[in-house]
Parts: C-alpha cells; sequence; structure tokens
C-alpha cells in the first residue's frame, strides 16, 4: 500500500484550539459588541488552525462577508448571528470546516417534529412525532414561498462540505430546525414555518411548530436513520424486517458480518473506524478476514454507507488483508456499498480500494474525495461559547491533477421513499444479483 500523504500547517501539532480561557461560555447572551468579539476570534482561529484557509475562497471575500456581518450584527437575532457565521465558515469549502447546529449543544437550536430526508424521488417526511404521524410519506413540495428545490440551493452556503453529497446529507437537517428556516428567509418565525406537502396525490398546507431540541449527532458514523421513541418511521408502517444495513444500532455495534440466508455472499457493515472498547479495529479486521476465509462465500459486500469515518491510520491491516484474498478480490465478488454518509476516514478505505482492488462500487457517489481538508480542531468562541472546526491537514491521495468530487459508483443504486418504506435495499440487491461481464483485456475495435 501506498503511503498516503498530507500536508499541515506548520502550527497544527501543537494548536488543538484557542486559549481555554476563551472558551469559557457566559450566562447571559452575548451583548453586539460581544458578538462581534466572537466573530473576530473566529476569523482569527481559522486563520491560525486552517491548514490552508484560502483554498476555495478569496481572502477578499471572507473580508467582504465578515465586514457584512458585523455592520448587521446590532439588528440581528441570535439565530441570524450564529447562521452568519455558519455561512462564513462554510465558505473555507470542506466538510470538516465547520458550525453545525446538530454537533453543538450551546448553539441549541430547536427541530420540528419531523424528520427529512432527500431520497431518488424528492425529499419526504421520513418519520415524525406521534402528533404529527399522518404526515410520514409526505413529499414536501416547498418551505414556506420557496420551492424545495429553492430552499435546498438556500440551505447549501451554510453547510461545510467537501462535494454535494455532503449537501445532500446535511441540508435535510437544518430544513428541519426553525431557527435556520427563519435566518434563510423561508419563514418569518424562528420557531415555526410553513410547509406544502403531497401525499397520495393530494396536496396540503401543514404550519410546523419547533419540538424540542435538535438532537446531537455523532461525528463518526450516521445515527439519523435510527428510531425515535414515540415517533413513527416511514419503515414501520412494512411488514417486512428492517433492511440489513439498519438492524443495528451504528454508535453502539460498530462492525458485524453475516451470510445472507441463501446465498454464498458474506456481508459486513462497517460503521466506524476506530477501536471498539472490547476490541480493536484490527482485531476485528482478522475475524473478518477469517470469516472469508472459512465461510464458504464466493463474494463479499462490505457496507460503508453509515460510515462517516474515525481513524484512517486502523485501516491498513483490513485492506492488505482483502487484497490478499484472491478468492474475494476479482471482478465480481467484491463489492462496497457507499453513499453521502461515507465520509472522512470511510472515504481513504475507498480511495485505496478503487486504485488497488477488483471491488465494485455500489450506491451514490461518496461523501468526499481523494484530495481533501480534514482532522479538524476546535475554535470555542468566547462569549457565546460556540464551537467552530478547522481542518489542519491537507490528505492528498490522488494526483494533484485529479479534480474529481467523488467517487462514483460502478453500479449506482440511489434510494427512493418506495423502497424504504417497503425496506427494500436496492444497493444490496444490486450486488447480489451482479453478474461481471467479459474482462476487456485482449478485446479488438
Amino acid at each position: 500500500m501506498h503511503n498516503r500523504v498530507f500536508i499541515a500547517a506548520a502550527f497544527a501539532a501543537a494548536a488543538t484550539a484557542l486559549p481555554a480561557q476563551q472558551a469559557v461560555q457566559q450566562k447571559h447572551d452575548p451583548t453586539p459588541e460581544e458578538w462581534r468579539a466572537d466573530l473576530k476570534a473566529l476569523m482569527a482561529g481559522l486563520e491560525k488552525l486552517h491548514a490552508n484557509m484560502y483554498h476555495a475562497t478569496k481572502r477578499a471575500s471572507f473580508d467582504s462577508a465578515v465586514a457584512d456581518l458585523d455592520a448587521r450584527i446590532p439588528s440581528l437575532q441570535r439565530n441570524e448571528i450564529i447562521a452568519g457565521m455558519m455561512r462564513i465558515v462554510a465558505m473555507v469549502g470542506d466538510g470538516h470546516t465547520n458550525i453545525y447546529p446538530s454537533r453543538d449543544s450551546v448553539i441549541a437550536f430547536h427541530q420540528l417534529p419531523v424528520v427529512f430526508y432527500f431520497f431518488k424521488d424528492g425529499m419526504f417526511v421520513r418519520a415524525a412525532d406521534s402528533a404529527h404521524a399522518d404526515l410520514v410519506g409526505s413529499r414536501v413540495v416547498a418551505i414556506g414561498d420557496a420551492t424545495i428545490d429553492a430552499a435546498y440551493e438556500r440551505a447549501k452556503p451554510y453547510i461545510g462540505r467537501d462535494n454535494e453529497m455532503g449537501a445532500k446529507f446535511w441540508a435535510p437537517f437544518l430544513l428541519a430546525m426553525p431557527e435556520m428556516l427563519n435566518a434563510m428567509n423561508l419563514s418569518p418565525s424562528p420557531d415555526s414555518a410553513r410547509f406544502e406537502v403531497e401525499k397520495d396525490g393530494k396536496r396540503r398546507t401543514v404550519w410546523l411548530s419547533a419540538a424540542g431540541l435538535v438532537r446531537m449527532t455523532p461525528a463518526d458514523t450516521d445515527m439519523s436513520w435510527w428510531h425515535r421513541a414515540g415517533w413513527t418511521d416511514a419503515r414501520d408502517l412494512s411488514a417486512s424486517p428492517d433492511p440489513l444495513w439498519l438492524r443495528v444500532k451504528p454508535d453502539s455495534i460498530l462492525w458485524w458480518y453475516t451470510v445472507i440466508p441463501g446465498t454464498r455472499t458474506g456481508y459486513a457493515q462497517i460503521n466506524q473506524v476506530r477501536n471498539g472498547t472490547n476490541e480493536s479495529f484490527e482485531d476485528f479486521s482478522t475475524r473478518l478476514l477469517k470469516f472469508t476465509d472459512t465461510a464458504k462465500i464466493d463474494r463479499l459486500v462490505l457496507d460503508l454507507r453509515l460510515n462517516r469515518g474515525g481513524n484512517g491510520a486502523l485501516l491498513k491491516p483490513l485492506e492488505r488483508g482483502l487484497l490478499k484474498r484472491p478468492s474475494i478480490n476479482k471482478p465480481g465478488h467484491f463489492f462496497i456499498l457507499m453513499g453521502r454518509s461515507t465520509w472522512s476516514a470511510a472515504q481513504f478505505f475507498l480511495n485505496d480500494m478503487s486504485e488497488f482492488s477488483d471491488a465494485i462500487f455500489v450506491g451514490e457517489p461518496s461523501g468526499s474525495r481523494g484530495n481533501s481538508y480534514g482532522d479538524s480542531r476546535q475554535i470555542k468562541l468566547p462569549n457565546s461559547g460556540i464551537t467552530a472546526r478547522a481542518s489542519i491537514y491537507y490528505w492528498q491521495d490522488w494526483n494533484p491533477t485529479d479534480t474529481r468530487p467523488w467517487i462514483a459508483p460502478d453500479v449506482p443504486a440511489e434510494l427512493s421513499f418506495a423502497d424504504y418504506r417497503a425496506d427494500r435495499d436496492p444497493a444490496l440487491s444490486a450486488a447480489e444479483k451482479f453478474v461481471a461481464g467479459p474482462a476487456l483485456v485482449g478485446r479488438t475495435k
């Protein structure tokens, strides 16, 4: 395996955050001057920590955006100031540099009583609390006076991302926060919003109000699909069992494998790249490789759709082991399921497998790319206590001239709402049904 190249800012080894005395959250809402001080501290922290803050946006554009927000702070509400900071941080242009309300409880934004997701056929209400269960399965047509496509475009500038798939992942979170909808001029109020939805061929308008604080999202796995107590999820309405990729809680079961009943297909789900409490990632890799040797399988499906990263340095034993197994590492016998949540250290795995293995990639484009910024460090703002993050390394897996935004699937298999509601998994089905074509070697025109 090649050695992954990274470029770090000169200070990065010693710098992890702004000085501790600046990280003390105050008991009162910041005054306009305190917000301005936070904005200044935010920019100082980004410049100090980021490996290359101006890689995507020129300094003059930052200066203009900061001056504009600074001038408007006295006339803005708290949620608008925070959204303004989110937008400035997102201008840096990478997914590890961000301010996310669902990663910082100090922000204390609220969630509407619904969960949205961008499926193949549109944004749907995927789940809702008991009082709004009738909305489950509705396609969202508009938010306020904006079409859903226009609302998505308004949300994107607030999202730190490596590519468009990162925006598709995060936008449904923001579009379910009334404070963000208000800041994006999609709602006149920071505590409620108007939606136009369609279900069973009928359209209606509904007003939704805040229903509790935003749930925090873990860093290294996608927990957004997990059932909420007292809520109805679209897949609850199906008589079929949950699909394999949604059967275990990914923050407690980091990885697992099985033989799909009635087949010779091995299925392994890797939800995070890190050592567990009772088993190291290397020991799990050893078990998985032994499984491929002894379980009498003729194809292996690795599912990384919930994997948002971890420690990429742990990947080598698994990667080397897979590459040394010719019974699995050959066309039509090794599949990797990926999507918008496959990001960070999981992207490292995709990069190596795309270069060295015969794996077939199935699903959606990945959430990152081969050359990207990462390994974020926190910036604690002194008056509001809000946390921003900045990437301190540049990871170079691809040729410096390679500008692909992601790894594209060899076999596209995007999830539709009908698939989800019926507990179908088009990506796994595509891997199970795949038949390798004839080799191109020796073929003439």
